[in-house]
């Protein structure tokens, strides 16, 4: 699979790397004639969208006569869809895909069930400042399903490759595609009724579909669709991922519903604020950590030291766990050399320490 940096941009001549075919921005701006058009432009215009700049593309901000807060309030109680193609998707193929993508981001991949995604964020290896949050989907096809933030494009793109090429001059196997949005479209079906929506059209049970986990599918008449229940609203919902060319037909089946409107940025960002979800640029950037933003949960929880206790005569260990498991008592579950065995959270220190102090009888 080779590498594609497919896009609808103008890039200057110095921003292209002849050597290799090759063409970035290194500017987070872009500074480009015009911005892109997703393959669904054409269809917002027909739906009434008051189209705008976003992350160098344009994009619907609201539809017709009706309100942002308008559009939100039907979200929350319905259904609406979002054109999220302008964000970054990219399949990571190869042995070594795992331990590749866990070198830039802060994600357990190996321990992560097929067909499960995961938040995550690409980090600064020297301060740990967040560069980008992303969707990270683990296929049961032999590949990672990545997306992330239009904005972050072109650095995205140009962090993957680099690291790509470290990797794959010392013998590894790993192959990064970014997919064009002329070829690839994204629609994030939001909203309570999703599941009322969708079960006439699509070829899977969703009752099956639990929250961040993926499956391909056949939605309407349109096959191979890879739909992960996940959101930017905090409302139930999905994303789907599907060829370009068939996604205004498939936005269109989805509006044959009466309970499902097009929604825009002004409502993805109120929903989004509403939802305590940050977004990249304005919440977090690189002068950020993931503890400091709160999203800790985002790094991947681990053994860090273990082994059988001589005197307590059990076996012990101390790692990172979620805040909601660190509870003494709780029960978790550790993979020890590719078994998993029971584990009991405990108080530190496994015994109580001897030090001498003057005065004090340690018994």
């Amino acid at each position: 699979m080779s590498e594609n940096f497919g896009s609808c941009t103008n890039n200057s001549k110095e921003d292209c790397d002849d050597r290799r075919g090759r063409c970035y921005s290194t500017r987070s701006d872009r500074a480009v004639d015009e911005p892109c058009k997703t393959s669904l432009y054409d269809f917002h215009v027909k739906c009434s969208g008051k189209m705008v700049p976003f992350a160098g593309f344009l994009l619907p901000v609201s539809y017709g006569g009706e309100s942002i807060a308008a559009s939100h309030l039907h979200t929350r109680k319905h259904c609406s869809v979002f054109d999220v193609s302008h964000m970054l998707q990219t399949e990571i193929r190869g042995r070594d895909r795992l331990k590749f993508l866990e070198s830039l981001c802060t994600a357990d991949l190996e321990n992560l069930e097929a067909n499960n995604s995961v938040l995550t964020v690409f980090t600064d290896s020297i301060t740990g400042g967040i560069l980008d949050d992303l969707v990270v989907t683990k296929t049961a096809l032999g590949y990672l399903h990545v997306v992330s933030n239009a904005s972050r494009r072109y650095q995205d793109q140009l962090l993957m490759i680099k690291a790509q090429d470290t990797w794959r001059s010392s013998g590894k196997d790993v192959q990064c595609q970014f997919l064009p949005p002329e070829e690839r479209a994204l629609l994030a079906v939001q909203g309570p009724a999703t599941t009322q929506v969708l079960n006439s059209l699509v070829d899977v049970d969703l009752e099956q579909l639990p929250f961040m986990t993926s499956t391909l599918a056949t939605v309407g008449d349109v096959p191979r669709c890879r739909v992960t229940r996940c959101g930017y609203t905090g409302e139930d919902g999905v994303e789907i991922s599907v060829r370009a060319d068939k996604a205004e037909h498939l936005a269109g089946l989805l509006l044959e519903s009466s309970i499902v409107k097009m929604a825009g940025l002004g409502a993805r960002d109120t929903l989004r604020l509403e939802a305590g979800m940050c977004l990249h640029g304005s919440d977090i950037d690189h002068t950020t950590t993931p503890v400091e933003a709160g999203l800790s949960f985002v790094i991947g929880k681990y053994v860090t030291s273990g082994g059988p206790s001589p005197s307590l005569g059990v076996n012990i260990a101390m790692g990172y766990v979620q805040v909601e498991c660190s509870r003494v008592g709780s029960n978790l579950s550790v993979k020890v050399r590719d078994k998993t065995v029971g584990a009991t959270v405990c108080k530190l220190p496994f015994l109580r320490p001897k030090f001498y102090q003057p005065g004090k009888n340690i018994k």
